[in-house]
């Protein structure tokens, strides 16, 4: 079969027995829908800086501060991703296509519940999160509406980061890719129209950009659904699946947990290292984001080749193919490596022309452009970090990486971030430094436990 078959295979997807043809083309046909998803999650992050870049450095700060605090809404997303696809895969592998489905059903409840009461909570506390972030008052006062509607639309949030993982658990990843196409799609488009008007309309400001992504994702969310209870796929929820099936509720929040641990230990870290550089200012604050969104542009599309290893993984330990689901780790992490190597250079050569796209703040650019050259210097092993992480979670081993952020994270990063930041006066640029070698170690780390093996031992 020719590449261009292979590719069209992908896009228009083609369901295939991921545990029976060569691992080279498995993870092709798996990778391409996944980075094509996280290429426009990305795109979308770069789109929607740039517009709200427009609006000053005290709405870039609010974006800022609020991602830090949301951030707890994605680990909650993807604590329950990483159980959707594990339990999935699983079941996909031993071809035990209902119970994928009950599975996926119980997920939704889960899920909806999470999201209804942190929507609560962020909406009527909004004001206080941001004032415990350290933002100065005008950030709060143009701001607050902003994180409000954010924060209410978590529910979209929570789900797409759900159903995508279930989606990419029964390898049909071109559902994942076209949600994230389509709500996303619709973010880029609703931007600009709904920040800065049209005609004799003149937009929502800040708060328009969040009413973009909450109806975008939306959306997204709904063609999810769709393709969920249309019986046409292998993946489906039937009549028999619709009740609370509390063995896989529990089983669901087992793996969640380490899941979410992951992504809450990362946040934690994130929010930390944020407010530590909000004591440098809003121009600081902003050049940080900015840095952050356009190196996301990067790491998503990373992110998502990574992912196929989370679905090899989880898909042949259902059918009994542990050697096989190893060699898919060790043959994704080759071609992401490969990536991130290449893309370690563009950085390098044309950090300010980047960051200069962004703003025309000069010490807002200079800080930007600062945080590129500087982050990518541990973009290889970030790289490495990741297909492990992804294989582990494939496996329904969400704890070991857990571990590992909390002994890198919390115990490395921040501590050294303070350290250098402060103490030994290196502002800003301590916080860019220790996050490359903090995420360059968590890299080393991850493959100390995975050679143990322990993974191939768990059952879901």
């Amino acid at each position: 079969m020719n590449i261009w078959q292979l590719i069209k295979d992908a896009i228009r997807g083609k369901e295939k027995e991921f545990t029976r043809v060569s691992l080279r083309t498995e993870i092709f046909v798996l990778a391409i829908p996944m980075i094509l998803e996280m290429m426009m999650e990305s795109l979308f992050a770069i789109v929607d800086i740039f517009f709200v870049a427009k609006l000053g450095e005290y709405a870039i700060a609010t974006v800022g501060l609020t991602e830090s605090i949301i951030v707890i809404v994605y680990a909650m997303g993807f604590g329950i991703s990483m159980a959707a696809t594990a339990l999935v895969a699983r079941r996909f592998g031993e071809k035990e296509y209902k119970e994928a489905g009950a599975a996926a059903f119980q997920l939704l409840v889960v899920g909806g519940s999470m999201a209804i009461f942190l929507g609560l909570l962020g909406w009527t506390f909004a004001p206080d999160i941001l004032g415990l972030m350290g933002a100065e008052q005008e950030v709060i006062d143009s701001g607050v509406n902003f994180t409000r509607i954010v924060f209410a639309g978590n529910i979209a949030i929570l789900l797409l980061f759900m159903l995508n993982g279930a989606f990419r658990g029964a390898g049909q990843a071109h559902h994942a890719m076209r949600s994230l196409w389509i709500s996303n799609g619709l973010n880029i488009i609703l931007d600009p129209l709904f920040i800065f008007g049209i005609g004799t309309w003149g937009g929502w400001g800040l708060e328009g950009a969040a009413i973009a992504t909450t109806l975008g994702r939306s959306i997204g969310v709904i063609y999810q659904l769709y393709h969920l209870f249309n019986g046409k796929h292998k993946l489906t929820i039937i009549k028999e699946n619709m009740m609370i099936s509390w063995v896989l509720v529990k089983k669901i929040m087992d793996i969640a947990i380490g899941g979410m641990g992951q992504f809450l230990i990362d946040s934690v870290s994130w929010i930390a290292l944020t407010r530590m550089n909000a004591e440098f200012g809003s121009a600081s604050l902003a050049g940080y984001t900015i840095a952050f969104r356009v190196l996301m542009f990067t790491l998503m599309p990373a992110w998502g080749l990574s992912g196929a290893a989370a679905t090899l993984v989880g898909q042949n330990l259902g059918a009994k193919k542990v050697e096989r689901a190893e060699k898919a780790v060790w043959l994704t992490t080759k071609y992401t490596v490969i990536f991130m190597g290449s893309v370690t250079g563009i950085y390098l050569l044309f950090h300010n022309q980047l960051a200069g796209f962004f703003t025309d703040i000069p010490e807002v650019q200079t800080i930007a452009a600062e945080g590129l050259w500087v982050i990518v210097l541990g973009y290889v092993f970030f790289a490495i970090g990741m297909v492990l992480t992804q294989a582990f979670n494939g496996a329904g081993d969400t704890k070991t990486p857990a571990y590992i952020n909390i002994g890198v994270l919390w115990f490395l990063e921040v501590p050294l971030a303070y350290i250098l930041a402060f103490p030994l006066g290196l502002g800003y640029s301590g916080i860019f430094i220790a996050i490359a070698f903090a995420h360059s170690f968590h890299a080393i780390v991850a493959l100390y436990f995975f050679r143990k093996g322990k993974w191939k031992t768990i059952q879901v």
